[in-house]
């Protein structure tokens, strides 16, 4: 798995955003902070992710992804 691509597609999709990630082996863990996710529920916010990461799912290359999804004033 590329975590660098990964965070490119990531901070490509979601515009300026704090991106935090833990790979292990096809295991993905974000923590991602962005303005993009004001007034999205939560699983509004994973779905808007896993769009950004749907081909790398696909392919199987990330088998699973846990995320926590925040905007910058939930965070503080």
């Amino acid at each position: 798995m590329d975590v660098d691509e990964i965070r490119r597609l990531l901070e490509a999709g979601l515009g300026e955003c704090d991106v935090a990630m833990q790979a292990e082996g096809n295991k993905l863990g974000l923590m991602l902070v962005s303005e993009t996710f004001s007034g999205l529920s939560r699983v509004k916010r994973q779905q808007l992710v896993y769009s950004f990461l749907n081909e790398k799912i696909n392919s199987g290359e990330i088998h699973a992804v846990s995320m926590k999804c925040l905007t910058p004033e939930e965070n503080n």
